[in-house]
């Protein structure tokens, strides 16, 4: 099973840390949800965690390879990456955008074929895209488009999924479409790590929760041992109160 493990990481520019002495691990089966004020820490975390970002001290594996000593390809082979800034150099069709997701297997675009080709048309069925196929993405909607980069990421057919805010501008429904498309992917055996800012989101979809301020990690549990009326005043600075599932936000200190 493949795992992914940071253990005691801290991530620095110059003299200027980014990230504390993080500690957490990931595996299939989990969907994560990352919390936490902007400015936290949450995408340097997971820079670090992918090895983008060397680590200062401390050490991220990849089922005990250090995950900065993996080359593009390995990395990209294991761990899918959606980040919280997409651009798209020019407006592919659908299906190219798609295809690019299986560039770490060694597949060209437009000479797809054999397993590549099945893993995009699984990508593209999953993510309701058939009829988006061979459109061109500067035809789609923001939340179509977010269904495309799910789509990529997913077509790698990674063990591990991380994604940096996927529903970041999106209306309720798309959140939730998107939502429900990561959670697939963990039901079908992957392992997904999600940065979210919506409480009642993570409490629909994720199997644990960490929360991250100032650049540590604070908590890390399920929904029930980790939400709390004091700990949303210490992380986000407002009153709440917390009943089962639901968060009622009182307003800001």
């Amino acid at each position: 099973m493949t795992e992914l493990a940071v253990s005691d990481m801290t991530l620095m520019a110059k003299t200027i840390a980014l990230v504390e002495a993080a500690s957490f691990r990931l595996a299939p089966g989990e969907l994560v949800v990352l919390l936490g004020p902007n400015g936290a820490g949450k995408t340097s975390l997971l820079r670090g965690a992918l090895g983008l970002q060397k680590p200062a001290s401390g050490v991220a594996a990849l089922d005990g390879v250090n995950t900065s000593a993996l080359s593009a390809m390995q990395r990209a082979r294991n761990l899918a990456y959606l980040p919280q800034i997409r651009p798209l150099a020019w407006p592919n069709r659908v299906r190219d955008v798609v295809a690019l997701g299986r560039f770490s297997h060694g597949a060209a675009l437009g000479r797809l074929k054999g397993a590549d080709a099945d893993a995009v048309e699984r990508a593209i069925i999953a993510c309701d895209l058939v009829r988006f196929a061979a459109r061109r993405t500067d035809t789609l909607s923001g939340g179509e488009l977010a269904r495309v980069h799910c789509a990529r990421a997913f077509a790698a057919e990674a063990p591990l999924f991380i994604a940096d805010e996927p529903t970041a501008a999106l209306d309720p429904r798309h959140q939730f479409r998107i939502m429900d498309l990561i959670r697939d992917y963990v039901g079908r055996g992957g392992g997904a790590l999600v940065v979210l800012h919506d409480i009642h989101l993570a409490a629909r979809y994720a199997t644990r929760l960490i929360w991250m301020k100032d650049k540590r990690i604070l908590a890390d549990g399920s929904f029930a041992e980790t939400v709390t009326a004091d700990r949303l005043e210490t992380v986000y600075g407002v009153k709440a109160r917390v009943n089962g599932l639901t968060v009622e936000m009182d307003g800001a200190l």
